[in-house]
């Protein structure tokens, strides 16, 4: 399979180049030239498969003929094997026919692990085959750097760099990265947010001369390997609730647009998906641009559910390449005019984004409320991000009849503000965490200097 940028200007390449390169060289994002599709006899032959099997018959096709099919199956075993329930994504059932999908079971609490438990080691594996090192940077706004850290970590060939907002992360999310010691590993905490520190890693990639001969690599959904990844638990949960002989609809809380967009992804490749719902915060631009067809940008907001606290969320690129019928040159002008400001989509564009998804805003007051009502009701304890989900999928549902799944993407006790805000009480961290507070810290706090972030990873690799 061979994967082609949305901007039309890169070369397409292989899987385990595009693994390695995650951002094309024209500033695009690279997708498969085309995907694979499953029938409805195929997906229901794999209701009985454990989620490793799964995620291997849902993966195969997109490295194929890249890796050796016993040396995957070995990686997807290995990523999965630190999670600490024996289904990797189980689900709990929060009212009638309403669903909780658990993606926090991995290592560090939050669901970037199933995909960044996995890419270290794909990564791993190519560098090694290929006798190349690799530096990776990064940017996060809470989740992703702890869960990417917490992959590469034990890599002979990678060094990674993971840029996040100073002091706009929970404290638990700050310790998960910084108390990670390891020689290869080194946290920057940049004076500024989110937006900020993905548009260093953006421009970076562009031009990688600072690096005098090294080459970037990218953990952010940017990569390709980390949609691919996600894809994979859209099928489990709907295998779970009957499908694929019955719809299935998903709420998503949503910053980057990565994870909602692997279940774009997972309805082209056959999975009979009814509704898909975008859940934001007080930063709506995606609610405004599927709602009203808004795509200004605006003050970035400081909120309870800082992971989503995006204003250009970069996956949503690769949707708008679908929705402008896969034309790289009406893409490639699309973003410019948004680098240099506001814009609007086109009739077809917008048809397409709004009878792909719904989406509900929710600010911090409906969030809080939220977390209280639901452990009320149930006491299940929700995690802000999975309470915008949840709010979001009440608010949009369509047909009770069909199952709603909330992504549950983070443990609640990664955000212990919002939880007390919510009058309950934080719950403890799990036994691999227990001492994560007093663990020491090491990370360098940079002001909002391009030069500066890339000063100090030329001077350290």
């Amino acid at each position: 399979m061979k994967y082609i940028s949305t901007r039309g200007q890169a070369p397409a390449l292989s899987f385990g180049d595009v693994l390695l390169a995650g951002l094309a060289s024209d500033g695009g994002l690279y997708v498969p030239e085309q995907l694979p599709t499953f029938s409805q006899e195929e997906i229901a032959s794999w209701a009985s498969l454990s989620y490793q099997e799964l995620a291997f018959k849902v993966m195969w096709p997109f490295v194929e003929g890249e890796i050796p099919a016993e040396e995957f199956k070995r990686m997807i075993e290995e990523a999965y094997a630190s999670f600490d329930h024996s289904a990797v994504a189980p689900m709990v059932q929060t009212d009638n026919n309403e669903w909780v999908l658990e993606l926090f079971r991995g290592p560090t609490l939050a669901f970037k692990d199933f995909a960044l438990q996995l890419l270290g080691r794909l990564m791993d594996y190519v560098l090694g085959q290929r006798g190349e090192k690799l530096v990776i940077l990064g940017a996060t706004s809470g989740d992703t750097g702890s869960a990417a850290i917490e992959g590469c970590r034990h890599s002979d060939h990678l060094d990674i760099f993971i840029l996040h907002p100073y002091q706009r992360v929970s404290e638990v999310q700050r310790r998960q990265m910084t108390t990670v010691i390891d020689d290869n590993v080194f946290n920057i905490a940049v004076k500024g947010n989110f937006d900020d520190c993905q548009g260093m890693v953006k421009a970076s990639f562009a031009d990688q001369s600072f690096l005098k001969g090294a080459k970037l690599g990218a953990v952010n959904s940017i990569n390709w390997a980390r949609i691919m990844a996600q894809i994979v638990y859209y099928f489990s949960s709907a295998l779970a609730v009957g499908g694929p002989h019955r719809k299935v609809s998903f709420s998503v809380p949503t910053g980057n647009f990565g994870d909602i967009f692997a279940g774009y992804l997972a309805k082209q490749m056959g999975l009979p998906i009814d509704q898909l719902v975008v859940a934001t915060n007080q930063n709506d631009i995606l609610h405004r641009t599927i709602a009203t067809n808004d795509m200004s940008r605006q003050a970035l907001n400081v909120t309870l559910s800082p992971s989503m606290d995006i204003m250009v969320s970069s996956n949503f690129e690769r949707l708008l390449f679908d929705a402008h019928g896969r034309d790289s040159a009406a893409i490639a002008d699309l973003m410019a005019r948004f680098n240099a400001g506001d814009v609007t989509l086109n009739d077809d564009a917008w048809s397409f984004v709004k009878d792909n998804f719904d989406s509900y805003k929710v600010d911090d007051t409906r969030t809080c409320e939220v977390i209280s009502e639901v452990f009320n009701a149930t006491q299940y304890l929700l995690d802000p991000h999975t309470a915008i989900g949840l709010e979001a999928a009440r608010k949009c549902w369509k047909d009770k009849s069909v199952p709603m799944i909330t992504l549950a993407t983070a443990h609640p006790v990664k955000f212990p503000e919002a939880v007390e805000k919510a009058g309950c009480e934080s719950p403890s961290l799990p036994e691999h965490m227990k001492d994560l507070f007093e663990r020491d810290e090491a990370y360098e706090v940079i002001d909002n200097d391009l030069s500066a972030v890339q000063g100090f990873v030329a001077n350290h690799i």
